[in-house]
């Protein structure tokens, strides 16, 4: 059998949860739950994340999912509904939808309204992608209040720079001056507003990436912020090359020894979701020990400089990511983020849950 396998730590999950409740302190929390629980697996991470006070994540088919596993919380639908079709299973499924453009307005003005109904109202405060104008704010909660019939309405907005060092004062602030007067609940806070701003709470955070133990901050550990990794990816050495001073490894021949060198290959590639942009460099374990990809990454394996592990062979074992060897590590070094190599594991990787 292939070694690669992605362990999901469901007691991380339960205890990274436990980390935002603290931060949130009078704040009910939606755990985001979106894209397949960033790759984690919806239906493990619903159950370890069970003492959340709601879910939030994208389509009707994944909310029916969490209906049909017992989910009693509320269900955020961060996008709403897209047609007019979705309108009535978010009244079937007690569903709250994010409206933010006039048209979701207009469909559900036109549409068969089946009880109370809980909306959001997401604005536009400086990120730009989606959301009413602030300046409609007023008008649009007249119009919203007919709409819930009786449910609970929601103010919501985005943080563009909450993990960087703008903050997110030149955001927050404008909002408020529009929204305090309505007198409505709010929801601002994501993962890094979470962490770092207090203030920013709103009655609903957000926690999105903290909950899987990632550091939402370029500059700032996951484990300094009391996160633990939910995922680690393990797999094995499969062979071992030794390589003359000039030899090359892999497609291209991209990466060249530049002394006598053991290379281990690796039973990973892009096809289970490493990313093949990752450079030289980019840090893998072996034995628990630091050490080096070279050359490109393939679709089933890559390879690693180990330079001063001579123990290291056939069946040593090696972190991808996770215990020990922190997903924002290995994300900086192929220059992405955390999330995306998360969300990117694929379905041919064995999971187990731990």
């Amino acid at each position: 059998m292939r070694p690669l396998l992605a362990r999901i730590s469901l007691d991380a999950l339960a205890h990274n949860l436990r980390v935002a409740r603290r931060h949130a302190g009078s704040a009910r929390l939606w755990a985001v739950v979106k894209a397949n629980g960033y790759g984690h697996g919806l239906a493990r991470v619903v159950r370890a994340l069970g003492q959340a006070d709601g879910f939030a994540l994208l389509t009707l088919d994944e909310a029916a999912n969490l209906r049909q596993m017992g989910v009693e919380q509320p269900i955020l639908l961060l996008e709403g509904f897209f047609d007019a079709g979705e309108i009535a299973p978010c009244y079937e499924l007690r569903l709250s939808p994010v409206l933010h453009r006039v048209e979701q307005l207009a469909m559900l003005e036109r549409a068969r309204r089946d009880g109370p109904l809980d909306i959001y109202l997401k604005f536009n405060s400086g990120m730009n992608r989606l959301g009413f104008p602030l300046a409609d704010l007023s008008e649009l909660v007249d119009r919203a209040r007919l709409l819930a019939g009786g449910g609970r309405l929601t103010l919501m907005t985005h943080f563009a720079t909450a993990d960087e060092a703008l903050g997110v004062d030149w955001q927050l602030e404008p909002f408020l001056a529009q929204a305090r007067a309505s007198g409505l609940p709010l929801s601002l806070a994501n993962s890094a507003a979470l962490l770092r701003r207090p203030d920013s709470l709103g009655d609903w955070a957000r926690p999105g990436i903290m909950l899987y133990g990632a550091s939402p901050f370029a500059d700032v550990s996951a484990a300094s912020l009391g996160l633990r990794p939910a995922m680690t990816l393990v797999s094995e050495i499969i062979a071992v090359q030794d390589l003359a001073p000039g030899a090359g490894v892999g497609y291209g021949l991209a990466w060249r020894a530049p002394q006598r060198t053991r290379v281990g290959v690796v039973a990973c590639g892009y096809a289970d979701g490493y990313p093949r942009h990752a450079p030289n460099g980019t840090p893998v374990l072996v034995d628990g020990q630091r050490c080096g990809l070279v050359g490109r990454v393939s679709m089933d394996m890559l390879a690693v400089d180990l330079s001063g592990l001579s123990a290291a062979g056939v069946g040593s074992a090696v972190t991808l990511w996770g215990e020990g060897l922190p997903v924002e590590d290995v994300a900086t070094a192929a220059g992405t983020i955390s999330y995306e190599l998360l969300c990117a594991l694929a379905p041919r990787v064995p999971v187990a849950e731990i």
